[in-house]
């Protein structure tokens, strides 16, 4: 019984918070700024596949050298720090 009065006065805490934000203009505000993010993004060229494409090997061989070079750099210096402590 105890958890049914707590779940009931939790909705009753979410409804009171969802009327106050009604009454503040709370959800018209972001309405109004969703539509304005939906017609600032219909003015945004977009890629074609081919460059899509393109880019996106790109950026996963840029993420492979990157990855490739972190592991030399991590393997000398754990060689170096074994040499000095050995």
């Amino acid at each position: 019984m105890n958890k049914l009065i707590w779940e009931s006065l939790g909705l009753m805490a979410v409804m009171v918070v969802f009327v106050l934000l009604w009454r503040a203009n709370f959800f018209l505000k972001y309405s109004e700024m969703w539509r304005q993010m939906i017609d600032e993004m219909k003015k945004c060229t977009w890629p074609t596949w081919d460059e899509l494409v393109g880019s996106t090997v790109l950026v996963i061989v840029a993420v492979g050298i990157l990855g490739g070079f972190t592991v030399v750099v991590d393997l000398g210096f754990t060689l170096v720090i074994k040499a000095i402590l050995s």
